[in-house]
């Protein structure tokens, strides 16, 4: 699996995390969630807790107080598993989460290490979990190369999300096309086409330093008035790897800083639609293999399951929107196992009704459950297994929509054509 595609399923697990934990309550102020950057040091963290520790004990209500402290408490417990804070930092979430009326719930802890530095540091109380940076963060995760040109500039920055970092200014030393008195026209704009040569040749050094190894870069946007930024692009000076993340050039009035603001605001549709090319891609190569009757596609639970089992999958199709359940079933009384897909809206009826169930192969026997795992994760855990793609489909385009609807959330592209 690429790395891409292991980001691509990093950046959903993290964002069904975020979903579940958002929907987590406490019975009052006693959520505490503790935001920790990559460098910070875990005793100056742990003083800080038991600080917090000793300024709860002064809360009057004794069930908050109690709460406050056990989730601090619990807190400092998952801190001491690490000898350092990871690369990209850490955040602690516990608390008592209320599960009914009377606000009487279990103690829960979740610790999540964010798919990006986070650069905040600060411990809040709330009657929620504070999610905000963790969903700007998953927001911002695809980045964007910008390159801002024209004869006598170049800026070069880093898109993410709504944020536009500036990397790097450089000037060009070109002369105006207005030539110096003295001097022939041609020997004029042949040292100046020198001159420019050379710029060139800098701003392409540049871009590889930039943008070769940035984490998570989807694509390269360059913009710039004038002429200028086409002919960098039709010269020689861009590493092999850089030329086929040119995305799109931009037209704009300003160059610096003014001209990546200008970049930005006019690629915000372009940028979207990119972000969703790769996905609507693998969809149609499943579509067309579907309506060809090529039998390199497939779908269907069983047809899914047992292409995984035979290694038979090339790439796996997860829409977003799937929510259901496998579950493993086993009867008390010959010991036969059967295994069930349920959504999981529907999990609470089904647990009702599964000792009523009898036995496929004996007939008198009732169903006990073995295991309960989430669908997707289950078919993610069999696909790496088999070294299959997986490709995480979102449901915000037409094809994502038909992949749900139409399909299930569900759907392979096949290695090899299946018989029988």
């Amino acid at each position: 699996m690429s790395k891409e595609e292991n980001s691509s399923l990093t950046r959903f697990r993290f964002q069904r995390m975020l979903e579940m934990l958002e929907m987590k309550q406490g019975r009052g102020t006693e959520l505490i969630t503790v935001y920790i950057p990559p460098g910070k040091q875990i005793s100056e963290v742990m003083n800080d807790l038991r600080t917090e520790w000793g300024t709860a004990g002064n809360i009057k209500s004794k069930t908050t107080k109690k709460n406050v402290q056990d989730a601090l408490t619990k807190a400092m417990e998952q801190l001491k598993l690490y000898r350092k804070i990871p690369e990209t930092g850490l955040v602690l979430f516990a608390g008592n989460i209320a599960s009914n009326q009377l606000g009487v719930g279990d103690m829960e802890t979740y610790v999540l290490i964010p798919p990006e530095s986070i650069g905040i540091y600060y411990y809040r109380c709330e009657q929620e979990f504070m999610l905000k940076p963790l969903f700007e963060l998953l927001r911002s995760e695809d980045a964007f190369g910008v390159l801002v040109i024209d004869s006598k500039a170049a800026t070069f920055a880093i898109l993410k999300g709504k944020r536009a970092d500036i990397v790097k200014d450089i000037s060009s030393g070109v002369a105006g096309k207005t030539r110096a008195g003295g001097q022939s026209a041609r020997r004029y704009e042949r040292i100046r086409e020198m001159h420019l040569n050379e710029f060139f040749t800098r701003v392409g050094k540049h871009m590889t330093e930039i943008f070769l190894n940035a984490p998570n870069l989807k694509g390269i946007i360059v913009g710039g008035p004038g002429p200028t930024k086409e002919d960098f692009l039709k010269g020689n000076y861009l590493h092999y790897e850089l030329k086929d993340q040119i995305l799109t050039t931009v037209d704009t009035g300003y160059t610096g800083h003014e001209g990546v603001k200008e970049v930005v605001e006019r690629s915000r549709e372009f940028i979207k639609n990119v972000r969703f090319y790769e996905e609507r891609k693998v969809v149609q190569d499943f579509l067309y293999n579907v309506g060809q009757e090529t039998g390199l596609a497939t779908y269907g639970e069983k047809e899914i399951l047992q292409a995984l089992k035979v290694s038979n999958v090339k790439t796996l199709l997860l829409s977003e929107g799937i929510r259901r359940a496998f579950l493993k079933l086993r009867c008390r009384e010959c010991g036969y196992t059967e295994t069930k897909i349920v959504d999981l809206d529907e999990m609470g009826e089904y647990e009702e009704k599964i000792g009523d169930l009898s036995c496929l192969r004996c007939g008198n026997g009732s169903y006990e459950f073995i295991e309960k795992e989430d669908l997707f994760e289950a078919l993610v855990k069999m696909a790496e297994d088999t070294d299959a793609e997986i490709e995480v489909i979102s449901s915000e385009t037409e094809e994502g929509e038909m992949l749900l609807k139409s399909f299930g959330g569900i759907a392979v592209i096949l290695k090899y054509r299946q018989f029988g």
